[in-house]
């Protein structure tokens, strides 16, 4: 399973230099002077050396060995860059998306749906659910209406409150 870190969103300058808005919780380590990236682009595979990177009005500007000038860089855009997950630290408590989506939605012991997707927004984060029935839920991925995640058994229980569900 890998991860998308970021995707080009256009060049910047005239040597090359394209931003990146980073979808990474550790840009320093993704984005890091001398790290290989893997990019795809619709169906080309882009494999790019990071030669210089610096903070730009909340994205990265990174220039690639690759990359010698604006007209490459244009190239680029829409490119998305993977990696696989970094090793979880066994202290810090935490999910990947990716281990949260699939997960079946018990409440009460009973399953009654399956996470479908994960928001992230400024108040944190939310699981989103379809319901058995077809119908569709947002719940807050917090401890007290999510209070118990189960990844070796593919659940997560839910106490939402009253009508959360229906809304």
């Amino acid at each position: 399973m890998e991860l998308m870190i970021g995707r080009v969103v256009k060049s910047h300058g005239i040597r090359g230099e394209v931003a990146v808005e980073v979808t990474t919780d550790e840009p320093e380590i993704r984005f890091a002077v001398g790290e290989v990236l893997h990019g795809t682009q619709g169906k080309k595979e882009h494999e790019l050396t990071i030669a210089t990177v610096r903070a730009h009005q909340g994205r990265l500007l990174v220039k690639f060995e690759e990359i010698p000038d604006r007209t490459a860089a244009d190239s680029l855009r829409g490119t998305r860059f993977f990696a696989p997950p970094l090793e979880n630290d066994e202290d810090e408590e935490g999910f990947y998306d990716y281990e949260l989506e699939g997960l079946g939605v018990l409440l009460d012991g009973a399953r009654i749906g399956e996470v479908t997707g994960v928001m992230h927004g400024p108040a944190g984060e939310i699981l989103e659910v379809t319901l058995d029935g077809g119908k569709e839920a947002l719940v807050p991925f917090v401890h007290d209406i999510v209070p118990e995640v189960d990844l070796e058994a593919g659940t997560c229980t839910i106490t939402p409150p009253d009508g959360l569900l229906e809304l």
